[in-house]
């Protein structure tokens, strides 16, 4: 009933929530994405998208087909490998950056090991802009990071807005330097908020400096300052900021999977894995749209 090319475009435009950004993903024409979208509603009889000249997101019934569409992907992925007995094998080097510490990502990796039980993955968690260096040096095969604005290099994963984010009730002083919990350098968001706080002439100061997912939520859970978040992923106990707090707008990010230098034995392992995280994107938003 359900054509498995079908779900899978409507997997990447769910993800991107671009109909652009899913046919460079697939390597389409965007033609070819709409009409895949649009035989997808045919065959559901339900309208799965709303979409204007400006935005894309899913109706409640675009939500529930996610779910669908990942199992009937999954169950044909199974079938696929049982029968044309390939075995994947060697060692992989995975970077998987810090923003990915409170999300499903662990369910992914369980789900490939056991697809892939001949393959040693080695997982490393680091700040993106040290996931890049180390991905450009071959010390890794390949990454799932963030990506610096106007960079070219990866595979999108989606597309999400960045967002100031506090304690519930936290007042900033107007008349006083913005207090900053940030990674400490290459971090990207750090960048991008200092050069957004810069660019608005609005002073301030780092209160909390920590490589840690986990210390920056508990320096700004104690209400010690506000960081700088992907909207989509906004960890349990915090909030976005209210316009009040009148705070400039940092900017967007591009989370991406990138492969480094091809090692012969890891280039199967390291396309299998990519497969896997850009067919269960989606499952990476801890808080999803109701974050927005």
């Amino acid at each position: 009933m359900y054509d498995p090319t079908q779900l899978r475009t409507f997997l990447s435009v769910a993800q991107t929530l671009s109909f652009t950004q899913a046919a460079r993903r697939l390597g389409l024409r965007q033609s070819t994405v709409s009409q895949h979208v649009r035989r997808l509603e045919d065959a559901t009889g339900r309208q799965l998208f709303t979409r204007d000249t400006h935005s894309v997101e899913l109706t409640e019934d675009g939500e529930a087909m996610l779910g669908f569409a990942r199992r009937i992907l999954d169950v044909h992925e199974q079938a696929a490998q049982f029968f044309t007995g390939t075995r994947l094998r060697g060692r992989l080097r995975f970077g998987a950056s810090e923003d990915f510490v409170l999300t499903r990502l662990p369910e992914i990796l369980e789900r490939f090991r056991y697809e892939h039980p001949e393959v040693d993955l080695e997982l490393t968690v680091e700040l993106s802009g040290t996931l890049h260096e180390k991905l450009a040096a071959g010390e890794l095969d390949l990454v799932l990071a963030k990506r610096r604005p106007k960079d070219p290099r990866g595979e999108l994963v989606w597309h999400d807005e960045l967002v100031w984010i506090g304690a519930q009730g936290l007042r900033l002083d107007p008349g006083r330097p913005v207090p900053l919990i940030v990674y400490p350098p290459p971090g990207i968001t750090r960048e991008l908020a200092l050069r957004a706080l810069e660019r608005r002439g609005r002073a301030w100061r780092i209160v909390c400096t920590s490589g840690s997912l986990n210390g920056l939520i508990a320096a700004a859970r104690a209400g010690l300052g506000v960081m700088v978040h992907a909207r989509g992923m906004i960890p349990p106990g915090l909030v976005r900021m209210p316009d009040r707090a009148e705070l400039p707008e940092p900017g967007q990010v591009d989370f991406v999977v990138a492969h480094g230098r091809r090692r012969p034995s890891a280039q199967g392992a390291a396309r299998a894995l990519a497969a896997a995280i850009l067919s269960g994107g989606d499952r990476l938003h801890r808080t999803g749209r109701q974050a927005r």
